[in-house]
């Protein structure tokens, strides 16, 4: 495949021919971004689930069983690929990444580094912006536990790429939509959002088109250089979720202030609503050469709530 993987023209043609390819975290996106390097691409991935095998093939990817948590399960990622595509997050608490440290470390006694390398950060690196416009040149002031653990892992990656020479190409996401990935469990449970004065400008990325700059970045992407990757709209977190549930022609949430909210909403989510900035993706249209499929979300929900309402109405009463 020449065409379309990165909303361009010959993303793929770089005078590789085969090459060999590791995913690290072969999720959801992981498994979007193999479908679209297959046809060019030997694709391995890491997983610690045996039984994730099947599923794995089905998309290309010859599985390694291995557990970042163990480094000595990590002895058969020795055979060196061209490029590594790392979407594993970080534990769930610490202030260190250990999974990023026990891969570069598994990595450097393979029979030669990685020429190039792919990670997929967050954009909660930058914390509270205030609903500011923040490019990558904006500093990183991550506030929660999780961002730190992402800075943590980037700083990291960055000495590592720098020391090897290894091109590092760091894609800081906001949050990820997809057709199975949209709140309708949240507005049907009436989860409540921040009234007007109170809301916070959000982010957002269809997976596909992350799966599609993870691409794009993999060849196109400068050493040593972070890209937000986003698409274009500017919304409040409030209106997403109003829009959704328009969509699906459900309630709208109801609207509370930050005193309430404190009171009412689970602490993840109410640590999502304490941050608010508006991502700038020049970058990523400049450098990577980007295009987006999903520019809105509106023409996602254009795409999946006529077909979600037909199905609910076909429902037994």
């Amino acid at each position: 495949m020449t065409r379309g993987a990165a909303g361009g023209t010959g993303v793929l043609d770089v005078g590789e021919g085969v090459i060999r390819v590791l995913l690290i975290g072969c999720g959801d996106v992981a498994l979007r971004t193999a479908d679209l390097l297959r046809p060019r691409a030997r694709l391995y991935g890491l997983t610690r689930r045996p039984e994730d095998a099947t599923k794995l093939r089905q998309h290309g990817i010859v599985p390694i069983v291995g557990d970042l948590d163990q480094l000595s399960t990590l002895q058969r990622l020795r055979p060196a690929p061209f490029a590594v595509l790392h979407f594993a997050p970080p534990p769930s608490d610490g202030r260190d990444d250990p999974r990023t440290r026990k891969l570069v470390a598994a990595l450097a006694r393979a029979r030669s580094i990685p020429r190039r390398f792919v990670y997929i950060s967050t954009s909660g690196v930058y914390g509270d912006c205030a609903g500011a416009h923040v490019d990558e040149r904006h500093p990183r002031r991550a506030q929660t536990p999780r961002a730190r653990r992402r800075v943590a892992a980037e700083d990291l990656l960055r000495d590592w790429a720098r020391r090897y020479g290894v091109a590092l190409s760091i894609l800081r996401a906001p949050g990820i939509y997809a057709p199975t990935r949209l709140p309708l469990e949240r507005i049907r449970q009436g989860t409540p959002v921040l009234q007007p004065d109170d809301d916070v400008f959000t982010n957002h990325i269809h997976a596909d088109d992350l799966a599609r700059a993870t691409v794009a970045a993999l060849f196109r992407g400068r050493p040593n250089r972070a890209y937000n990757v986003t698409d274009d709209a500017q919304m409040k977190m409030g209106g997403w979720f109003d829009m959704v549930a328009d969509a699906f022609h459900l309630p709208r949430p109801p609207r509370v202030s930050w005193e309430e909210a404190e009171q009412r909403i689970a602490p993840m989510l109410l640590s999502f609503m304490s941050e608010s900035r508006r991502l700038s993706n020049g970058r990523m249209k400049g450098e990577l050469r980007v295009r987006l499929r999903y520019p809105l979300p509106q023409d996602l929900l254009r795409e999946v709530a006529p077909r979600d309402l037909k199905k609910q109405l076909a429902l037994p009463l």
